[in-house]
């Protein structure tokens, strides 16, 4: 399933350097030292490889408990596995990895220049993985092996056309492309919400996959790989369309610290008092400079907390 990306949002409180326009907490300015945190590669990698084993695993397992059992699950249950997954693990990962969890949303997120391109094989091969061994779990676990291909022995877990080719492919888009679109201002919760909503208008004609990774998994473990190519192709060119039509509507070439410097009067550290007496929606964020601290008003009380903290999001 997804992303999560693209998504996803960084959340972080920080001091902006106002003054080049970048965040000293943004760790994509690319001369920007690690004040706090390094995060390496491989600890990403690590973290896809978690997010998307959890996400196969819980989302499959509810399948085939609902298929098991009588349908004690039923859509919306399955729907609601997926989603509330996808939400946990980019809330627990998604400050490590970004919470891809998915080959066509890091391919996306790179296209789209929102994330770098030599870290996509990677991603996916951590994608991949996890997938797999998640499929394999599975199969180890309910003793999936009787006749899964014909979908008349045992639970299979991976995802087969419905109806034709042409409803599929097309239903795979538009569930992909609406995850790609999701507001990333409250990341997990936007995320699995679209998951549920796309599994529950798409599950019934496709299987709902929206994920290469969740589609491939299954098809190796038990070699079914009749009209594979759908979930590969489409939610890749899904995630494309999304990526991009998301970027024309909402995109800017210009920095957080760009965006709000018209709104921002710089003062010295003695008017701060008294401005703060005169704006009560006014904050102070202070210029990365240990030798000549300066000042600023920011006009908008937009995630400013009471003790006058800023909350930047980076989306």
């Amino acid at each position: 399933m997804a992303e999560i990306s693209s998504i996803t949002v960084r959340t972080q409180t920080t001091i902006l350097n106002i003054e080049d326009g970048r965040s000293s907490g943004d760790p994509r300015s690319p001369d920007s030292p690690c004040s706090l945190i390094c995060i390496s590669f491989v600890q990403k990698l690590i973290g896809e490889f978690v997010g998307t084993f959890s996400l196969v695993f819980a989302g499959c397992s509810a399948t085939v408990v609902n298929d098991t059992y009588g349908e004690l699950v039923t859509l919306p249950g399955i729907a609601l596995a997926w989603g509330l997954t996808v939400m946990v693990m980019s809330y627990s990962i998604g400050h490590v990895s970004g919470a891809h969890f998915n080959p066509a949303v890091s391919i996306a997120l790179a296209s789209s220049r929102k994330f770098p391109f030599k870290q996509v094989p990677g991603y996916i091969a951590a994608q991949l993985l996890g997938s797999t061994l998640a499929a394999e779990a599975l199969r180890l676990m309910f003793h999936l092996n009787n006749n899964v291909c014909s979908l008349k022995g045992d639970v299979y877990v991976g995802t087969h056309p419905s109806g034709s080719n042409t409803a599929t492919f097309v239903v795979e888009f538009i569930a992909t492309f609406n995850l790609l679109r999701a507001n990333r201002s409250f990341a997990g919760v936007a995320i699995g919400a679209t998951v549920v909503l796309n599994i529950l208008f798409s599950g019934p004609i496709s299987g709902a996959s929206m994920n290469p990774a969740r589609s491939l998994a299954p098809a190796y473990i038990w070699g079914c790989y009749k009209d594979l190519w759908l979930y590969i192709v489409s939610p890749v060119i899904g995630a494309l369309t999304g990526a991009w039509i998301y970027n024309i509507l909402r995109s800017t070439n210009k920095s957080y610290g760009e965006i709000i410097r018209p709104n921002c009067n710089k003062v010295s550290s003695n008017d701060h008092q008294e401005a703060s007496q005169d704006d009560s929606d006014s904050c102070v964020l202070r210029v990365v400079d240990p030798n000549n601290r300066k000042f600023f008003i920011l006009s908008s009380p937009t995630d400013i907390n009471e003790t006058c903290n800023v909350t930047c999001k980076l989306a």
